[in-house]
């Protein structure tokens, strides 16, 4: 058996942040601003007019802002270290293990929410519903604001490249931080439902169920979340793109693939070892060529 390996660790970048990085980056911080201003608001309004769908969306905001404050360190870390040859394959992951932990942190938001709501459905308290009213508009006006922050960002990232359509295609760690204002959006508009329910409805029972509500949409956000940043924290294989290579090495008949390995190593960027028996190195990287989601490519030939 003889092996041709290629081996280029030490001859080209690790750097897989993304095309957005600095620009995502800079999106995310000014959305933890904004964040952290309503929240203090929302949650001294709460208390002040007694109102468990304010509070909720105002202590919901408040771990928002500390994962959304992990996803700009995240960017921050995973700039400063890019070149680290600590990280074998870089800092691109770095985002994914933000997301992971912003998703759990949804998680807990959302059990919380549950808990509180499900305690006022049978132990009601009366809420000041107008004030609270003005609050949750004005909250929900810094959601939209910061959806829209990010949301440009997150669009441009599920839909760039070329025309093969993978999901590894996202920045999981703007995709975290876009779905806690969309969260915090959602847990707004059920609030102001509430109240105005309450208010010209006299449904006081309404405001502790929205927060039911609300608290499952969002868990079921944190759990796809969370699936799809621990498939790639745990290096899972994307079948549609190792799909794609089988097809380009093993299409013309006069090759075989008899190990592949591919695994994200940042957003948009994969490594590949494909071992080959049939055909020289050189022909394989040619007809890999045209998969551009592989940044970083070991073939070996058998």
């Amino acid at each position: 058996m003889s092996l041709d390996s290629e081996i280029d660790a030490l001859t080209h970048s690790h750097v897989y942040l993304g095309k957005r990085h600095d620009e995502n980056a800079r999106r995310t911080l000014w959305v933890v601003l904004l964040t952290a201003v309503m929240m203090v608001g929302e949650i001294v309004a709460g208390i002040a007019f007694n109102s468990m769908a304010l509070l909720a969306d105002g202590f919901h905001m408040a771990t928002h802002a500390g994962a959304l404050g992990i996803a700009a360190l995240a960017y921050r870390y995973a700039k400063r270290h890019a070149t680290s040859g600590r990280y074998s394959f870089g800092t691109g992951k770095v985002g994914d293990l933000a997301g992971f932990a912003s998703a759990l942190v949804l998680g807990i938001v959302a059990i919380g929410i549950a808990w509180e709501s499900a305690i006022r459905l049978v132990d009601p308290s009366p809420v000041e519903f107008g004030e609270a009213t003005v609050i949750a508009v004005i909250g929900l006006g810094v959601n939209i604001a910061s959806a829209l922050l990010l949301g440009h960002g997150h669009d441009h990232e599920d839909h760039h490249g070329h025309a093969h359509d993978h999901r590894h295609e996202k920045d999981n760690n703007l995709r975290s931080a876009y779905l806690h204002v969309v969260a915090d959006a959602l847990t707004s508009v059920l609030a102001i439902a509430a109240l105005l329910g309450g208010r010209y409805l006299g449904w006081v029972w309404l405001d502790p169920a929205m927060g039911v509500v609300g608290a499952i949409v969002i868990a079921v956000w944190s759990w796809s979340l969370m699936r799809d940043t621990g498939a790639v924290l745990l290096d899972a294989t994307d079948d549609k793109l190792a799909s794609e290579i089988r097809t380009l090495v093993e299409g013309p008949g006069d090759a075989t693939i008899t190990d592949l390995h591919v695994w994200r190593v940042g957003p948009g960027a994969h490594a590949a070892i494909v071992s080959v028996t049939g055909q020289g190195r050189a022909i394989i990287c040619e007809r890999l060529r045209p998969v551009h989601e592989i940044e970083h490519l070991t073939v070996e030939i058998r």
